[in-house]
């Protein structure tokens, strides 16, 4: 994937994508290769991290984005599941990020181009695949605070895919107890991409056109 720096507001946004394709097959890994003999502990707080965003229908919650220079940009992310989500980026982003529940695609709006990929070869398929679990394809990583569930998904046969780690915190109003409030990406580059969330919306009205685009290359083309 080819990305330009040319602009400093749209940089960010392109990195989140750039970074976030690393992990590829990073959920694809048998479990024996990625949690060895995982402690009960361990396992049991991994399952939590499943039961969390396996028990979110519709959300809506704010991000911001900031990438490795500390330069940041903002929007609204929305999720449905299963298989559906849309960051929609602030008003100087022209860029767009979906998932209608099969593919997953970036529309830069600056450059009329569409690029789009499997949920399957995107590390957010932690979040939108119902057939993936984190729980076999994850690895705990301690935090020292029990309030604090931090896992980490890596293939350690392609580096090139780079890092995803999710972060969650005990949250009684959240969907099984525990609110996903953040993930950093790293590429084998060491470009790291960090997606922040506050104000959560759980159990919003969300309509399906919501995952749907307008294709730039034609402007007669209708919303995909």
């Amino acid at each position: 994937m080819n990305i330009t720096n040319s602009t400093f507001r749209l940089s960010p946004a392109r990195k989140l994508w750039r970074v976030a394709l690393a992990g590829a097959a990073a959920l694809a890994v048998p479990v024996a290769v990625l949690v060895p003999a995982a402690p009960v502990a361990a396992q049991s707080q991994l399952g939590s991290a499943v039961e969390a965003i396996r028990g979110i229908s519709t959300m809506k919650a704010d991000f911001v984005q900031t990438d490795r220079q500390g330069r940041s940009v903002s929007g609204v992310m929305t999720l449905k599941r299963p298989g559906k989500i849309r960051f929609e980026y602030q008003k100087d982003v022209n860029m767009l990020i979906v998932s209608n529940g099969k593919s997953l695609t970036m529309v830069d709006y600056d450059v009329n181009q569409v690029q789009r990929w499997p949920i399957k070869d995107s590390p957010l398929g932690a979040l939108l695949d119902p057939n993936r679990d984190i729980a076999k394809y994850g690895k705990l990583i301690p935090t020292g605070n029990s309030d604090v569930i931090s896992v980490e998904v890596r293939d350690p046969k392609r580096p090139e895919y780079g890092v995803i780690t999710m972060i969650f915190i005990r949250n009684a109003s959240a969907p099984g107890g525990w609110q996903l409030t953040n993930w950093v990406a790293l590429d084998s580059q060491n470009n790291r991409t960090t997606v922040k969330l506050r104000n959560h919306r759980y159990g919003v009205a969300v309509n399906d056109k919501s995952f749907t685009y307008r294709d730039p290359r034609q402007t007669t083309r209708r919303p995909r």
